[in-house]
């Protein structure tokens, strides 16, 4: 099978037309990035992709990592050699900070070569992937000393790092990690506990591998606020910095694995010997919040990789494609065969593949410059406007590309027909290669969550509905280019309309982000008028007479709650069923109550310190279990990631009402000012 080809003039059309690459090197903070310089750096890594680390992928597929039993693992033929020349030519420090020895590039143009490393070999690119993450954790929350003493080797890959999340009872539930932390005297933990599948937990690459582990503390919370983060070294680094003894650690086993054979999966044991040395990072019980700050990117990455693995598996089929003579294509003279690339329905996958990779492109690469525009544009005002950007795209990117790379690999086994389903012709491999991306770093339905709840009642659907209204802005210059782009327009309308609708449908089954008669939601997604629309749609969609759309109990209530008086019912010829009047002491009679919170300054929600944005996680992981369980009935409005307004709730006289409000975490610790007030009575509901 041909080799990989970096495919070049796609990533600078791209970076020149898409994401416009030389704004970023007018900032102070990339002012040596010119496009020149960078194109001249992407060349030169996608030579190195290809002809060094690309040839690797075949080979690491069939003889895979393997381990001998003593807790050594060994790397697949010429791994070795490539990851010193890798390290030699400096490729893995170029996006990081010039104080730890990095070329302080932007991160957009580590994603490009991210792009060419992973399509040259996946499983190569996940040791310098991982490494990335433990860099940039360390560079945020690690002191000045652990910094001083593991990121110079770092950076330039001469030591490798390494993510340790889950345990074999946990999976994605890292709330329920078991590994322990003990103190030791001299003022170092000790580290007990196993981990899975670690990447790259242990190999022969690199002289040493910097581990972080999440572990609990004695005393430490229950759940994921309970976790803090540890160094844990193979090897405990001198004074020096010279390599000192062995640390308590040990490689139990790697797995065996359906793709990327050659990247060793591991099963890691910590402590057997009586603890393994530790440095905690950062304070305790801020583990979490320590690694998302590294997964995030990584999810970036992650979705990468579904790009990469894709690009790989076109050029593959295309190359076959056009090589491969098979059957009469329409107009092909009788006894002549035609190349299957000639026959309408290889063109009409290829075609697909090349489209989906290019819309994967544009995406991540758009998410890329708006991770370096959010840490270093000069307008605060623009910073915030791409932070949130990055935080809405991110598990877009991650899950939307991952899923696609599956799909789009499984296209090219398509192209190449039964020769795609033996192995020797190396296309399976591709599809083989992907599979794992939709789970790690977060399953793609983890991803799919973090949309929904999380990401779009950001700002009350503002964020979204800034992006839609971008992408709505495009129609007039599509206008103004005539019938040759109309079929272009027309596309794109549909897609964006459908976008949403689908985005209104979703913010109108999200009560904690809906607020009509807001202001700032009149004309987002989350509206109220697009609220009432998508109830009535619903109602018809099932059949149900007027007057029961789903949400207009919801509607009533929060127009109540915004001074405003409530539309009457309407029952178009129906008379209303009657209702028994509750009697004192019935006990379905309750009364709805509303605490309002107030935080202690005007400018709460931009200058949070560490400990009060945990409490504030709390309180709003407190407001999702009243949601679901039905106490809670209404909470907005928010100011940035801050709850600054009502609560409505049930409660069955001022004294629980009052018990409610003050076991929220905000007001008993007093990072904000509860008030209380009585909504109204009524009888619980469902029960009427």
């Amino acid at each position: 099978m041909a080799g990989y080809v970096p495919p070049l003039r796609d990533i600078r059309f791209v970076l020149e037309q898409l994401v416009e690459l030389d704004g970023l090197s007018k900032l102070e903070a990339f002012a040596h990035a010119d496009p020149e310089t960078v194109f001249g750096v992407l060349e030169e890594s996608g030579r190195f992709m290809a002809d060094v680390v690309g040839p690797l992928n075949r080979i690491g597929d069939t003889a895979g990592s393997t381990y001998d039993g003593d807790g050594q693992v060994s790397t697949p033929p010429g791994f070795r050699e490539a990851y010193r020349q890798y390290v030699d030519a400096g490729w893995g420090a170029v996006p990081f900070p010039a104080e730890f020895g990095g070329g302080g590039f932007p991160w957009l143009v580590t994603v490009a070569m991210q792009e060419m490393m992973t399509s040259a070999s996946m499983a190569f690119s996940l040791c310098p992937l991982l490494t990335q993450g433990a860099i940039e954790a360390l560079s945020q929350y690690g002191s000045p000393e652990q910094q001083a003493t593991y990121l110079d080797k770092m950076v330039t890959g001469e030591w490798t790092g390494t993510m340790n999340l889950t345990e074999p009872q946990a999976g994605s539930d890292l709330g329920v990690v078991r590994a322990k932390a003990v103190p030791a005297d001299d003022g170092t933990w000790r580290i007990t506990g196993q981990k899975i599948f670690i990447t790259f937990g242990e190999h022969d690459l690199a002289g040493n591998i910097i581990h972080l582990v999440l572990a609990r503390v004695p005393d430490a919370p229950a759940g994921t606020k309970g976790i803090s983060c540890f160094i844990v070294p193979k090897y405990l680094v001198n004074a020096d910095g010279s390599l000192g003894a062995r640390n308590d650690l040990r490689c139990v086993s790697i797995e065996h694995k359906l793709g990327i054979h050659a990247s060793p999966t591991c099963v890691m044991s910590y402590g057997d010997g009586g603890g393994a040395t530790g440095y905690l990072i950062g304070e305790a019980n801020q583990g979490m919040r320590y690694m998302f700050t590294m997964m995030n990117t990584a999810r970036l990455s992650v979705g990468l990789q579904g790009l990469s693995i894709a690009e790989r598996s076109y050029q593959d089929a295309l190359r076959y494609a056009q090589e491969r003579k098979q059957g009469r294509a329409i107009g092909t003279p009788a006894g002549e065969s035609s190349l299957i690339v000639e026959h309408p329905d290889v063109r009409r996958m290829l075609l697909t593949m090349k489209a989906y990779i290019e819309a994967m492109r544009a995406l991540l690469y758009t998410n890329a410059v708006s991770v370096d525009l959010a840490h270093h544009h000069q307008d605060p005002a623009e910073r915030q406007a791409r932070q949130e950007l990055v935080e809405l795209l991110t598990p877009i990117s991650k899950g939307w590309c991952t899923d696609l790379g599956v799909e789009l690999t499984s296209l090219g086994v398509q192209i190449f027909g039964g020769m795609g389903f033996v192995e020797e012709t190396g296309v399976a491999q591709h599809l083989r290669d992907s599979r794992i991306a939709p789970i790690y770093e977060g399953t793609n339905g983890i991803q799919a969550i973090d949309l929904v709840m999380r990401k779009l009642p950001m700002r009350h659907g503002g964020v979204v509905a800034d992006l839609l209204a971008q992408m709505e802005s495009l129609d007039p210059e599509l206008a103004a280019a005539g019938p040759e782009l109309a079929g272009v327009r027309a596309a794109l309308t549909s897609g964006v309309s459908a976008l949403r609708e689908a985005t209104t449908w979703l913010g109108a089954k999200l009560p904690a982000a809906v607020r009509p008669g807001h202001r700032r939601l009149a004309a987002g997604p989350f509206g109220p008028g697009r609220v009432r629309a998508a109830a009535r749609r619903e109602r018809l969609r099932r059949g149900l007479p007027p007057g029961q759309d789903r949400h207009r109990p919801l509607l009533r209530r929060a127009a109540a709650a915004a001074g405003r008086r409530p539309a009457p019912r309407r029952h178009r010829g129906r008379r209303p069923a009657l209702r028994r009047r509750p009697q004192q002491g019935d006990p379905r009679l309750m009364t709805e109550w509303i605490y309002f919170l107030h935080p202690p300054r005007d400018d709460f929600a931009a200058t949070m310190t560490a400990a009060e944005e945990a409490v504030w996680a709390e309180h709003f992981q407190r407001l999702q279990l009243m949601l679901a369980s039905g106490q809670l009935i209404l909470a907005g409005p928010t100011l940035g990631t801050v709850n600054t307004g009502l609560c409505i709730f049930d409660a069955p006289d001022e004294q629980a009402a009052r018990q409610v409000m003050e076991e929220d975490p905000v007001v008993r610790g007093g990072y904000a000012r509860g008030e209380l007030r009585p909504f109204r009575a009524s009888l619980l509901r469902g029960r009427d």
